[in-house]
């Protein structure tokens, strides 16, 4: 079975943010200030701490701001960038950075989400099966917001739903992703697409799976959300 340190990981992070530019306006979401230092590196650290080496950053608005922040080392993590010249959405975005790597499975994140999930056992998990692609999801108290998702007894998807579709408790998608290349090899590099949109509605009932967990779970987003950070990171802190 493939070591979780043997994973590369895609952050997306090419976004323009644009909901959160009335209290973010000088850079791209990633490097917002939380507790003094930017948004990005709790990701990063999560994974320094799950035992990540290898990160490919996904950039696009603001590129050069992200690369200058991060450079090409971070604790243990070895980092390098994919600069979209124009927006490519996520699975244009990840086409992109899978140039960059080699292997056949690759942990995605994006770049404006935080899941306080055990990433070493959702990888675990998705060896354990003939899986293609996951979705990491995690259960809200009110889905109206994010979304939801639907598994049958077997964990694969088997129905998404629209933000604003549903209210009441559910599971979301967390933005954390395992994927075979092959999900994505048949995309011409460059061309920009959701692959929450375009790709993976088109894989239910072919492999793609759900890992559900209940984790603490921030979308940095809006404006409301970027507020509540503080406090959240800050609670993740002082359980560690």
């Amino acid at each position: 079975m493939t070591e979780f340190n043997d994973i590369p990981v895609i952050i997306l992070a090419g976004g323009k943010g644009t909901r959160l530019s009335s209290v973010v306006a000088d850079r791209p979401k990633p490097l917002a200030e939380v507790l003094g230092r930017p948004y990005i590196t709790f990701l990063l650290d999560q994974l320094v701490e799950s035992g990540s080496s290898r990160v490919v950053i996904s950039t696009g608005y603001k590129a050069q701001m992200i690369k200058k922040a991060l450079g090409s080392k971070y604790r243990s993590l070895r980092l390098s960038y994919a600069q979209e010249d124009e927006p490519l959405g996520t699975g244009g975005g990840i086409r992109l950075a899978m140039e960059q790597l080699e292997g056949d499975i690759f942990l995605v994140l994006n770049g404006d989400s935080y899941c306080g999930a055990d990433l070493s056992l959702y990888s675990k998990w998705f060896f354990k099966e003939l899986r293609e692609a996951s979705l990491l999801l995690t259960r809200m108290n009110d889905t109206s917001r994010y979304g939801r998702v639907y598994l049958d007894d077997s964990q694969q998807v088997t129905n998404f739903v629209e933000k604003g579709g549903n209210t009441g408790s559910g599971l979301i998608n967390a933005g954390i992703y395992l994927l075979k290349r092959s999900v994505l090899s048949d995309v011409p590099v460059g061309y920009a697409c959701s692959i929450e949109q375009n790709i993976f509605p088109g894989l239910i009932g072919k492999g793609l799976f759900g890992f559900p967990v209940n984790a603490s779970f921030l979308d940095i987003g809006t404006p409301e959300s970027y507020a509540e950070a503080k406090l959240f990171f800050k609670g993740i802190q002082e359980t560690k």
